[in-house]
């Protein structure tokens, strides 16, 4: 193992003493919370909701992370990964929207919730079955690389568009990512534990000062505001079905199949990422197919709970491989500390005080590191090799490209396409088109399993199996 790729705190291993964890643990949220609030705060007006709605639909949301979060790392994957809101549902969400919309918010969150647990069903059938684990032997890391490299790359409309709102505060927290993470780190164990989190309480006060000073007004990018604090309530009583009882409608159902089938391989190409990263050992067929269930769990769990279908965070893969710290210890207390936003009206209005350029900034020092990742996982792989070459670059092409399609480009208009004798069809190739990852896996699985390579060529091994202990590399003492 190379000196730079040892981990300071792997996945069993507990940081100490408890201010150091619990520091760790609240930067996992920080991470997040910008993807997480942004889909409320998205749909929340598309629905017609009051400001005290939205209030709710965002401490659900959190609330909801939380919950799924605990049952990833204790019961499924076991590795340090955060779930959170997933932008796959988005498609289904604003098609229910669409049609109920004009009933009400409630209405329209009774409908929504409905689809999520039914679809919620068929995600734990396909884990807890065994069913994803064993499509394992057909993924190499021919497919799984650019899987991984496109989480990242997808990503870039909420990086540096967001980060352009504010050039001074974005660049503050890039800069200083790296800074902590990469100069003063290695000289300071501190700095490399904690880059991301100081790097974005200091665009804070540095933002804070500003609108104090008069420099940045309301409606500002950079404007700081803290009235939110004061409005929000200390805690939360409509924890269960805040919007009435779920509503079930099949047409529903089947249009969220698309968001559920986009999540979960984007969640499988998460797995291997944060497995990598976390240096945890093979990645059994068990542990995946584990994954995908709880993570069904946590969705069914999400709809009661009044929020949105949730997944694996990129976000938070990126931090693990920055600070180097895959402690689940970690990870769990940042699940307490969701869980309280999601209880505590005034924490969560405190934390969403963070202004978008700072987010912008944080995803452009993070995602980055994603790509390269899957870069890496690809050369486990033979990449003198003209068959991988060709494969591992198409996909990464096609990824990129062919949401362009659905999504729309400066050259183009979306495409949207509509089938009148399958609806259900036309959204599910609306949705899987417009997801890079989807689009990236499905010619890789083709074309790698089609196109003869050997096994060394492929980079395939023995993997550990399922009823085998999942082994954890050695790590020698700090």
């Amino acid at each position: 193992m190379n000196e730079h790729r040892k981990m300071a705190y792997t996945v069993d291993e507990v940081p100490k003493p408890f201010g150091k964890a619990l520091f760790l643990g609240v930067q996992h949220v920080l991470t997040m919370f910008g993807a997480t609030v942004s889909v409320p705060l998205l749909l929340g007006p598309i629905m017609g909701m009051s400001p005290e709605q939205i209030a709710v639909l965002i401490s659900a949301v959190m609330l909801a992370s939380g919950v799924a979060t605990f049952l990833q790392v204790n019961f499924g994957t076991r590795l340090p990964i955060i779930q959170g809101v997933s932008f796959a549902f988005l498609g289904p969400f604003f098609g229910i929207i669409g049609a109920v919309g004009a009933m009400g918010p409630e209405v329209t969150m009774q409908h929504i919730a409905g689809a999520i647990m039914l679809g919620a069903l068929v995600e734990m059938v396909v884990g807890f079955t065994g069913l994803i684990g064993k499509l394992q032997r057909f993924v190499s890391p021919v497919v799984i690389g650019p899987v991984i490299a496109l989480i990242g790359l997808s990503l870039w409309y909420v990086g540096a568009p967001n980060a352009a709102t504010n050039v001074l505060l974005a660049t503050i927290v890039i800069a200083l990512a790296f800074i902590f993470a990469l100069i003063l780190g290695p000289k300071q164990p501190f700095f490399s534990l904690f880059p991301v989190l100081l790097a974005v309480v200091i665009a804070w006060l540095v933002g804070y000062i500003l609108t104090l000073g008069g420099v940045y007004a309301p409606g500002d990018p950079g404007y700081i505001d803290l009235s939110a604090v004061a409005a929000a309530p200390w805690f939360r009583w409509n924890i269960i079905l805040p919007w009435g009882m779920p509503r079930f409608e099949f047409g529903f159902f089947l249009v969220i199949l698309a968001g559920y089938l986009a999540s979960m391989i984007e969640s499988y190409g998460d797995y291997h990422a944060i497995n990598e990263i976390s240096e945890a050992g093979e990645l059994t067929d068990k542990q995946v197919s584990r994954g995908i269930g709880f993570e069904g769990v946590g969705c069914f769990l999400t709809g009661i709970f009044g929020g949105f279908a949730s997944t694996s965070y990129t976000e938070n893969i990126g931090l693990v491989g920055i600070t180097r710290v895959a402690s689940r210890y970690v990870v769990n207390i940042g699940v307490v500390v969701l869980i309280v936003l999601g209880l505590f009206g005034k924490f969560g209005a405190a934390v969403s005080s963070i202004p978008t350029p700072i987010v912008g900034g944080l995803y452009c020092a993070l995602f980055g590191l994603i790509a390269s990742i899957g870069i890496s996982h690809s050369a486990k792989a033979d990449l003198s090799s003209m068959r991988n070459q060709m494969i591992i670059g198409f996909c990464l092409f096609m990824g990129i490209s062919v949401p362009g399609i659905f999504n729309g480009t400066h050259l183009a208009d979306p495409i949207q396409l509509q089938f009148e004798w399958a609806p259900w069809l036309s959204n599910i190739i609306n949705i899987v088109g417009s997801t890079g990852m989807a689009v990236a896996a499905i010619f890789g699985l083709i074309l790698d399993n089609v196109i003869p390579g050997t096994d060394e060529e492929r980079g395939l091994k023995k993997r550990v199996e399922p009823d085998q202990p999942e082994p954890i590399k050695p790590f020698p003492e700090q």
